[in-house]
């Protein structure tokens, strides 16, 4: 078999925990569907050489589609913790004075938000993990149902001048 008749498995596929870095940012395309940006920031805690604990944070872009993202913008706030499931998306735009850029983000197609929500509407701080599996829920609260992104697995192509954000 040569290189070329080699079938590789194309997989692209994301999951991530973590807290929302700033307020969910939500937009509209030029045909009215929403679009939220979220900024997660995702922890991993280590060992470094020397034995001391260590945390390393990375920054991760994530855009919900469609009804989600006005639940994002109703529920989650900054800081609020929320697991992710999506596909790496590579992006390209032109700035205001020309300039060329590109990115990666994720594109969300489900989401969990981890923190239960107060009698105000915002999310309080206290942790929401035991409702959140998915095949099992307390009797005394129904699990919380997952933002899924709409039957499409590919985003709108026409995007109004200001997205990407």
């Amino acid at each position: 078999m040569t290189p070329t008749q080699l079938r590789l498995l194309q997989m692209n596929d994301v999951r991530l925990v973590g807290r929302l870095t700033r307020d969910p940012e939500v937009r509209y395309t030029t045909k009215g569907q929403a679009v939220a940006r979220l900024d997660l920031a995702v922890n991993r805690r280590f060992k470094d050489g020397t034995g001391e604990w260590r945390d390393d944070t990375t920054f991760v872009p994530v855009t919900v589609w469609r009804d989600a993202a006005e639940r994002c913008k109703e529920r989650l706030r900054k800081g609020s913790p929320i697991y992710v499931e999506g596909r790496l998306r590579s992006t390209n735009w032109e700035t205001k004075d020309g300039q060329k850029r590109s990115g990666i983000e994720v594109e969300a197609y489900r989401l969990q938000f981890l923190a239960k929500m107060t009698e105000e509407g915002s999310p309080s701080q206290e942790s929401a993990e035991s409702d959140t599996d998915a095949g099992e829920s307390s009797p005394s609260a129904p699990a919380p149902e997952p933002a899924t992104v709409g039957a499409s697995s590919s985003a709108p192509s026409t995007l109004g001048d200001d997205i990407p954000f």
